[in-house]
């Protein structure tokens, strides 16, 4: 595994894949910057070096082309505030006007490009607009680690376009290095927590888990697939229809092999994804038509923690992280205007 500290950027363009996929009020405020500030360090390396950087990044879900709510001209003050310089932009990220402006790009300087999903080649895996893409750089620098299971143009298609050029940045050699550790080194008893959107995303990891942990706590918005799938009712939560019986499936193996796997008995929900929604918490799998979840419950809260008290060792520090994951979702957005 190469790390950009292998690498002298001095007069080089450094193509970056970076996640900046942060979430946005409806003024187009960003809630929470934490993915922006987790590339900085591998940014200014560049910097330092006397390289320029050019950066790639997804925002949001658009569907079938441009879409002005979720473009990334609306993150480019506050990263330009964060580095302290003038970051320039590119309306595209390909064609003639991100060529010119990644051409010019001078020792010192950084440029964004417009969202990589605005084509539906990014996720596609497209080789042609990979292709595209790695003519802007030099080097090709991949520190989007929310991003890299996917096969998506810019993370690992293009990675072949930069056959010695290749390097993990800081945010991403560090969490390899934890995913290593988790692999091959972890103590028990081994608590994994686990959240996110889809089950469709997550498959291959937690399988790989089930032959490693002793619990696997679930959350997120992928819970009430799960809930969904042993019978319970979701409203108009998230829902992969599709794979719910892999979720049955998932529970038998853990159950064949020993694994306690912890889902949410309660769910805080609203009538609507607002700041003036109707707001209460449930049970799991009793939410009502025409409700949604957010996340869970103060009930699941003091069960998931109680379950990892008897890792001493780490108890503190996953309860940092996990007090902190359910506060800083966007999911709770609703619930911090209370």
């Amino acid at each position: 595994m190469k790390t950009v500290d292998q690498c002298d950027f001095k007069d080089k363009k450094a193509l970056v894949r970076v996640d900046f996929n942060v979430p946005l009020d409806k003024d187009f405020n960003i809630t929470d910057d934490k993915r922006m500030r987790a590339a900085l360090p591998t940014i200014t390396k560049i910097l330092n070096d006397g390289g320029s950087v050019i950066l790639m990044s997804h925002l949001g879900r658009p569907k079938g082309g441009p879409e002005d709510k979720y473009s990334l001209k609306h993150i480019l003050g506050d990263l330009s505030r964060m580095l302290d310089l003038e970051v320039k932009f590119a309306d595209d990220c390909i064609g003639a006007e991100a060529v010119e402006k990644a051409k010019n790009l001078e020792p010192g300087q950084v440029l964004l490009l417009e969202n990589l999903r605005f084509y539906k080649e990014e996720e596609k895996g497209d080789k042609d607009f990979a292709e595209k893409l790695s003519k802007l750089g030099d080097v090709y620098v991949n520190d989007a680690f929310g991003t890299a299971h996917r096969a998506h143009a810019s993370t690992s298609i293009i990675a072949q376009f930069f056959p010695t050029e290749k390097y993990f940045g800081y945010l991403m050699a560090e969490e390899l290095k934890n995913a290593e550790k988790i692999n091959h080194h972890a103590e028990k008893p081994f608590t994994a927590i686990m959240g996110g959107a889809k089950v469709s995303d997550k498959i291959l990891l937690i399988e790989s888990l089930l032959d490693k942990v002793d619990n696997l706590i679930i959350g997120g918005g992928m819970a009430y697939t799960f809930a969904k799938a042993q019978g319970g009712e979701i409203g108009t939560s998230l829902l992969e229809a599709d794979r719910m019986e892999l979720c049955l499936q998932l529970l038998e193996k853990a159950k064949a092999k020993g694994v306690n796997i912890l889902l949410p008995v309660d769910t805080v929900i609203a009538d609507k994804f607002d700041n003036d929604a109707q707001k209460k918490n449930v049970d799991s799998g009793q939410i009502p038509t025409d409700w949604m979840g957010l996340d869970i419950g103060p009930k699941s809260i003091d069960l998931l923690l109680m379950s990892l008290k008897n890792q001493k060792r780490y108890y503190g520090m996953v309860r940092w992280v996990f007090l902190k994951w359910l506060i800083l979702s966007r999911e709770h957005v609703l619930l911090l205007k209370q």
